[in-house]
Formats: C-alpha cells, structure tokens, sequence
C-alpha cells in the first residue's frame, strides 16, 4: 500500500489536487446491515485514482475494519486514466476517480456501472448545493441513475492582488485578457484550461454563448465551433504577450504573486490559501480574493468515486461501495478537509470559522453556474489550437 508523503504534492507536476498533504486521524461511519455483508466478502480492492487522495489513515482504517486490503494506482489526468480503462482497466481496477463530465463518458464506454444509494448513507451529509435535483452532475440524466459519488470540489478561479486589481475589475475574466496589467499576469500551463477559458471570453464577445448551440445543448466552452476557437486562439496569443509566465506548479506562481510581481492568475485556490494565511500572519502586507465565477463564466470540477463495469461479483460490489461510503463519511472528509481541498459534504461543524472561509465551504451555491471540467470535442483540433499559440 502506497501512502501520501510529505513534500511530494507541492511545488512538481501542477495539479487542482496538489494542495494535499500527509496527516490527520479519524473513524468512519457505515451502516451496520451493510458492513456485515462487506466485510464477509472480504478481498483486494484495486483503485486508479489521484495519488494525493491515497491517505494513510483511511485505508488503514478500511483495511481494519473491513479485512480487506486496498490496491492504488495512480493517474495525473482525466484522458490518462480514461485511456487506461478503455485499455482494458475494467478487469483490473474496482474503482475509478473521475471529474466534472467525465463519468458521462465512461458510462457511456461501458466502463462503469450505476450506484446503489440505499449502500451509500453518508450522501446524506452532502451538500444541498450538490444533490440531485440541484445538481445532475453525477447522473447519467436528469432524474436517472446515480454514476458517481462526490468527493470534492473547487474552480480554476482567478486569485487576485486586491492592492492593483480593483473591486470593479474582480468580477470578470476581462482581466487575463487586460493590457494595462501586462507583464503582471500569469496562468498555468494546462492547455484546456486556457483554451475553454479564452473560449468562456471569446464566446461572449461574440455574442454566442446564450445563442442556441449547433449540438441543441446549453453552452459548454469544451464544445466549441471552429468560428469559436479561432477566436480563443486569437485571444490567447494577445494574452501571451502580457504574461510573465505559464507556471508549471504552485510554488513558481506563489513565488512572482507573494512578492508582488504578478497580480492576476487562475488557480485552484492553492496559492489564494496560502497568501490568506501570509496575511493573517504579517509576512505579506496586501490582500488576496479568489474570484470562483466570473460575469463571463467560469470553470470548476467535482471530482468523484465510479465502480468499474468489471466487478460483478455480488460481496465485491458491496466492497466497492463499502469503501466508497468509508471515503465519504465526514470524519474522512474532514481529513481530506484538513489537507486543504474542500470537500462536497458539510464538514463546518468540525472546523473554526476561518478554515470554513478558506475552503470556500460557505460559497457552494456558486459551483452550480460553473462549467465542469469536460473533454474537448475535438482533442486534434484544441491540441493544434494550442502548438499555434505556442508558437505565434
């Protein structure tokens, strides 16, 4: 079993879940008519998911209380791990981790299979903001059947140096695209989320996003026609010229923001939670906010927890739910919490006031206009988008 290491999450490869770190202890809460059945089928739980939710803690406890024993392999990205279950990963993982719409697609492959809620109790501590009815996300459809089971949650929003970007100026994505703030800029490295946010701009330039789209569906910025993201592209090699960078990972970004060098960049929250607490604690004299959704539009993801279409074993689909309801229980979720990602269940009774703040756990109701996290229409096309702007 693989366990998290301290200092192996901050400052590599940029990832939304690189704000995870090793630490913390707590129970978990099962439904006692269930955990009998679970833990009689005992057995090995093989997982692909982001290593930085592989935590110590949780899986002893699982494997404890369970006498099971919990198998991880790990993915970076979205198309990876997609790419590994279409490879042949239903025969060998149980469960599967996966963001925004992703789950749509694996279910639509074939490569996953519907939840039981009734196995699932500790949805209940989910927020109002995330259930369906609210939030069809995790549904195969509008009032269909349950694919996933949320884990967290956040944005690539936009963390802001309130000393030089005004109130006014905070709400919009015009900002990344602003000249007067040359050479202060920064975005990440991540292609798709460039080229979706340029589009989010573009389209609404263009006066396209509340259009009827050409596919009959709600705006998606992943969906883009070519008129589209022609016209992000041209954005993107404006915005080139005003940046300082495409950071690669946190601490290069919190290097140019803390010192003051650049004022504007998207993230996922992790540098805006470390400035806050350089504030509060007088090492820097400037405040930082952390714009979730522009006026425009904006990004986010809830990453959750798939059952792969390759167990069909009766006890292992119990186990595999076993787990899946051990992760999400709030004293879990409080852990994960703790390590700095927010988590989709209400957890602010176990935590002070200012963690609530930090973790944006008060601002759920603004994950609901997001866009998810989705896969380009055309990867060809936005991969070739992306080598134009690089070179321009």
């Amino acid at each position: 079993m693989s366990n998290v290491e301290p200092g192996t999450l901050l400052g590599r490869k940029l990832s939304r879940r690189s704000a995870l770190a090793a630490g913390a202890a707590a129970g978990a809460v099962i439904a006692a008519p269930y955990v009998r059945r679970a833990h009689a089928a005992g057995g090995n739980l093989r997982m692909l998911i982001w290593q930085d939710y592989n935590i110590a803690e949780t899986v002893q406890e699982f494997e404890a209380k369970f006498g099971a024993t919990v198998s991880p392999a790990f993915f970076d990205g979205n198309s990876e791990a997609f790419n590994k279950m279409k490879a042949g990963g239903t025969g060998d993982f149980d469960l599967v981790m996966a963001d925004g719409f992703w789950p749509r697609l694996y279910l639509r492959d074939g490569l996953i299979q519907p939840l039981d809620e009734a196995k699932l109790p500790n949805l209940a501590n989910l927020f109002a903001d995330f259930k369906p009815g609210a939030y069809d996300l995790l549904l195969d459809k509008p009032g269909g059947q349950l694919i996933g089971a949320h884990n967290c949650w956040g944005s690539y929003g936009i963390t802001m140096n309130t000393a030089h970007i005004p109130e006014e100026e905070r709400d919009s994505l015009q900002v990344m695209f602003d000249e007067k703030y040359a050479g202060h800029l920064a975005t990440g490295a991540r292609f798709e989320e460039n080229i979706a946010m340029a589009g989010i701009m573009a389209c609404t330039q263009m006066g396209t996003k509340d259009k009827p789209r050409p596919d009959g569906q709600p705006f998606n910025p992943y969906k883009l026609t070519d008129e589209e993201l022609e016209a992000a592209k041209q954005l993107l090699i404006k915005q080139k010229a005003l940046l300082v960078t495409r950071y690669q990972d946190y601490d290069s970004l919190q290097k140019l923001m803390r010192p003051g060098l650049v004022w504007a960049s998207p993230e996922f929250s992790e540098i805006y939670r470390r400035l806050t607490r350089a504030r509060r604690a007088g090492e820097i004299d400037f405040d930082v906010v952390h714009t979730l959704q522009p006026k425009e539009g904006g990004l986010g993801w809830i990453d959750s927890w798939q059952i792969s279409s390759g167990v069909t074993d009766p006890a292992h689909v119990d186990l595999c739910h076993a787990w899946i309801n051990h992760y999400i229980s709030k004293e879990s979720m409080f852990r994960v919490g703790s390590k700095g990602v927010a988590p989709c269940y209400d957890v602010r009774d176990m935590m002070p006031p200012e963690e609530v703040a930090l973790l944006m756990l008060d601002r759920t109701v603004e994950l609901r206009g997001l866009h998810m996290f989705d896969q380009p229409s055309s990867p060809e096309k936005w991969e070739r988008v992306w080598s134009e702007v690089e070179a321009a």
